[in-house]
């Protein structure tokens, strides 16, 4: 086993889902994990390979209890990974806007990653050695129907992760996102429908979404994607991308082949191809 960028990870989302699987994983291989969320375990937990998990609660939305567990956590170690895993999905129509919601998403899953890097990144700089590494979603290649919030936030990430890692190429710190497809997590029963019933697209919408959660239940557990993860951290020279499952990456592969129109059609028969366009 390497450790190019140390033995040290703060990691986000570590109560559930990726995040958990990830922190686990990590144990066993003698990382010591940082695993910080909303409602975390209350004790540490130790692995026969000398790893651990250090529970800390924090919510990547608020300023203040970033500061707060960033501060504790760069006291007590040389943290030279950090991975972002927090994330939350809701399903409407991109037409609607419910304010609170979106910000709610966008705090999470975009804004919450820049806020805990504009924390990390200015130690990894002066290290001269690191690795942020970013969970995102092939929802951020592949426009999904009534997942356009969510799906912008990833691409949000995917853009910002790319830039980020030019900037700090030269000071050694390497930046790398996962790509997860369709995973059976506790994800799925988290979403929030924020639509209406009146909504002229309703049924479209739990139709579509529905399809997307049956594809989540029955797709790969989260300790793949973990593998994923686990693989770019024994790397000193990790890929932009790693998309996890080989299916996944042939898609991203014909997409970059195919046209748009093309691909609009493939993606709109697989969620809304057995339900009629909505009614003005």
């Amino acid at each position: 086993m390497r450790y190019p960028y140390g033995k040290s990870i703060f990691l986000t989302g570590g109560s559930s889902g990726i995040g958990l699987a990830a922190a686990g994983l990590f144990a066993e291989k003698g990382f010591t994990v940082y695993s910080a969320s909303r409602n975390p375990q209350t004790e540490t937990r130790s692995f026969p390979g000398g790893g651990e998990i250090r529970p800390v609660a924090m919510d990547v939305r608020d300023t203040e209890s970033v500061d707060a567990v960033v501060e504790a956590v760069m006291s007590q170690a040389d943290i030279g990974i950090v991975i972002h895993s927090a994330g939350i999905g809701i399903a409407c129509p991109a037409e609607d806007f419910p304010p609170d919601a979106v910000a709610g998403l966008m705090a999470t899953n975009y804004t919450g990653v820049l806020m805990v890097n504009s924390r990390f990144l200015p130690y990894m700089r002066r290290r001269g050695n690191g690795l942020c590494l970013i969970v995102g979603s092939v929802a951020g290649l592949f426009p999904i129907p009534f997942q356009s919030h969510y799906c912008a936030s990833k691409a949000a990430l995917d853009s910002y992760a790319a830039t980020l890692r030019m900037e700090l190429r030269e000071y050694g710190v390497r930046v790398s996102l996962v790509l997860p497809g369709d995973t059976n997590t506790g994800f799925t029963g988290a979403r929030t429908y924020e639509i209406d019933e009146v909504s002229p697209y309703y049924k479209a919408c739990v139709a579509a979404v529905s399809k997307m959660e049956k594809d989540e239940l029955g797709g790969r557990p989260p300790i793949s994607a973990a593998k994923a993860m686990l693989k770019l951290c024994k790397s000193s020279n990790p890929p932009l991308r790693a998309i996890v499952g080989l299916d996944y990456k042939l898609l991203a592969f014909m997409q970059r082949l195919l046209p748009d129109r093309l691909v609009e059609t493939i993606l709109r028969s697989m969620y809304m191809g057995a339900v009629g366009g909505p009614k003005r």
